[in-house]
């Protein structure tokens, strides 16, 4: 479980979600048939994993970040005061 990849996901989901609506804006379709389908794939198949892969960089460029630290943890549902993973 990754906490940090949940909360990025709003504000990637915002660029994710926005781009493709403009781009689909500006080559002249304005129906929601068009709009809607795009918004939702912007949103459920591109925010989550850019989510997560900004997450994963953010770790990784962590100095303080240590990974052995989630190898420990066996609970599939971490507690609030747990390491993230």
């Amino acid at each position: 479980m990754d906490r940090l990849s949940i909360l990025l996901t709003l504000m990637v989901g915002a660029v994710t979600t926005g781009v493709p609506v403009i781009a689909v804006m500006a080559m002249g379709f304005y129906t929601w048939q068009v709009i809607v389908p795009t918004a939702l794939i912007g949103f459920f198949v591109l925010a989550w994993p850019a989510s997560y892969w900004v997450s994963r960089k953010i770790k990784e460029w962590d100095p303080d970040w240590d990974e052995a630290k989630v190898e420990e943890y066996k609970s599939p549902v971490p507690s609030k005061d747990a390491p993230e993973v």
